[in-house]
């Protein structure tokens, strides 16, 4: 049998297929497998099934990445990056337009597939169809401006001419995680593009079919061909080859494989982004709305189930409220839906995948037996599905709890009080971690006074998460052990590209004349630097 007809028997043979919005068919997700990238190299290849987290079935199936393919794809990417960085940068904008525009148009599709792959809420995938489309819009429309070849003051004045270019990096390398399989496959792939590099992206083997769609659906925009490519397959068997082969490497995941990642990089002296964990805490100040800060803390520690790399894992509150916003955000935690389907009335899905649930369960048990209170939840919801774990809320979490400093990556949320905004300061900023905070207070300059003294990159005041991240314009990235680097904002797209200064001298040289020695020479500069800076439009 060849490569090739091995590769069709393998693609998208799904198991049950269960009934979506969209009415996806087998049929459709091997159309959508066509945009994954395989080698001709190999005559045999193993199967990569997908699960359904909702009900632990598998629904479809791949033929699982090789070090080959991911070679291959790097060999293609390379080739066709020349002349893609050749083109205008409007001429590129003009694909991430009509992509913009095709996501929303198909969103219900997309809808589905991230809720099959992932186990999220309809709500939840929505956002990350959102996601892509603001990112979009936003590098298209503004990324220009910021790898825009631009001038700069020169030595000596007027004598001196000086400009700054920004030049792609080659061929940039995307490992995404699972969590968010659309928005974190597609969204750090889009400013590499239009920066004029070629992408290579490794989605997590759990998720792969929303990854492809989003190659599939840029394709269809007017991308031109091997500029994306996306292999299906495991981290740790084509990770390696992929940071031997690119320009550049951005990753999202746990801190651990991140260190990992990183040493893999600085051997090759290549740049790399990396998102990592967290540990991310909320405040809320005692002259809080309360029942805003409660409303706010649900969605920020039970969306995707906790699944989120901006979830609040650590309440502080005011002790003069600290009672209060302990009952009603339990009562209010406890009157979550919780369940599997494609409605939009479900409030917190599952877990995705059995190696999270039993790193939530064993996080809660080691807390409950030295001495933390469970206040609601901290249960398994077998009936639901097979990953459904309840919303959990902890007082009483001793410092020697697994859950104390570390991610639990799921919804679980423990609550502490603080007596004053340098106690909850302190407590905020007391872990290795610094991703994002929020804190709710009736006075926004206070609480911006208070976030800025927080150890992390991002922090909402007044809001969970969607305000920072949301704001595409401006960075977002972490501190310490969450990571290097930043998305959004022109972080976003000039880390994708290296900074080229040329300098152009006119009428003399910036050195001695024949008919003048050094010493005459270095007292010429110096009388120079000495008049400059009395000359404001010249410093």
């Amino acid at each position: 049998m060849s490569t090739q007809s091995q590769i069709s028997n393998l693609l998208a043979a799904a198991g049950s297929l269960p009934q979506t919005p969209s009415g996806l068919t087998t049929n459709r997700l091997r159309e959508l497998a066509k945009a994954a990238t395989y080698s001709e190299t190999r005559n045999e290849r193993k199967k990569l099934d997908v699960l359904a987290p909702f009900t632990g079935e598998f629904f479809g199936s791949l033929p699982l990445g090789e070090p080959d393919d991911v070679v291959e794809a790097c060999r293609r990417a390379r080739k066709a990056q020349k002349s893609w960085a050749a083109t205008t940068f409007s001429a590129r904008s003009t694909v991430f337009k009509r992509y913009h525009d095709r996501v929303l148009e198909n969103h219900e599709e997309a809808l589905d597939l991230i809720q099959l792959e992932s186990g999220k809420t309809r709500y939840d995938a929505f956002l990350e169809v959102g996601d892509v489309a603001v990112v979009s819009r936003y590098y298209a429309y503004h990324g220009e401006k910021a790898i825009a070849r631009n001038s700069r003051p020169g030595l000596v004045p007027l004598l001196t001419q000086v400009e700054v270019n920004r030049v792609p990096v080659g061929v940039v390398g995307i490992i995404a995680p699972w969590n968010y399989p659309l928005t974190m496959a597609i969204t750090d792939a889009i400013p590499a593009l239009l920066a004029g590099n070629a992408v290579v992206i490794k989605p997590s083997e759990e998720t792969p079919f929303s990854a492809l769609w989003a190659a599939e659906q840029l394709s269809a925009s007017g991308l031109p061909a091997d500029l994306l490519h996306i292999i299906p397959g495991d981290g740790p068997t084509l990770g390696p080859t992929l940071i031997d082969s690119v320009d550049y490497l951005h990753f999202t995941g746990s801190t651990k494989t991140g260190e990992t990642v990183a040493k893999q990089a600085a051997e090759r002296l290549i740049g790399s982004s990396l998102e990592l964990g967290g540990k991310n805490p909320l405040l809320v100040l005692e002259d809080a709305n309360l029942d805003k800060a409660v409303h706010g803390a649900i969605r920020d520690s039970f969306a995707s189930a906790g699944q989120l790399c901006m979830s609040a894992e650590r309440i502080y509150v005011h002790q003069s409220l600290y009672e209060s916003f302990v009952n009603r955000f339990a009562e209010k935690a406890t009157r979550l839906k919780v369940g599997a389907g494609f409605g939009w009335d479900i409030d917190m899905g599952c877990l995705a995948s059995a190696e999270q649930l039993d790193k939530v369960e064993a996080h809660v048990e080691d807390a409950r037996r030295k001495g933390a209170t469970i206040v609601t939840g901290g249960e398994a919801l077998p009936d639901l599905g097979p990953l459904f774990y309840a919303p959990t809320i902890l007082t009483d979490v001793p410092e020697t709890a697994e859950l104390f400093g570390h991610e639990t990556f799921g919804p679980v949320v423990s609550v502490y009080p603080f007596s004053s905004d340098d106690e909850a300061v302190a407590l905020a900023n007391g872990t290795e971690y610094g991703l994002t905070a929020s804190i709710w207070t009736s006075s926004p300059s206070r609480g911006r006074s208070v976030a800025r003294q927080l150890r992390c990159g991002t922090v909402n005041i007044n809001e969970s998460y969607t305000a920072a991240w949301g704001s595409t314009a401006a960075p977002m990235g972490g501190f310490g052990k969450s990571g290097i680097g930043r998305r959004h904002g022109e972080e976003g797209i000039t880390k994708y590209t290296e900074a080229q200064t040329i300098a152009t001298q006119h009428l003399i040289p910036i050195a001695p004349l024949t008919s003048m020695t050094t010493e005459a020479f270095a007292g010429v500069v110096l009388a120079g630097f000495k008049l400059i800076r009395k000359i404001p439009g010249l410093r």
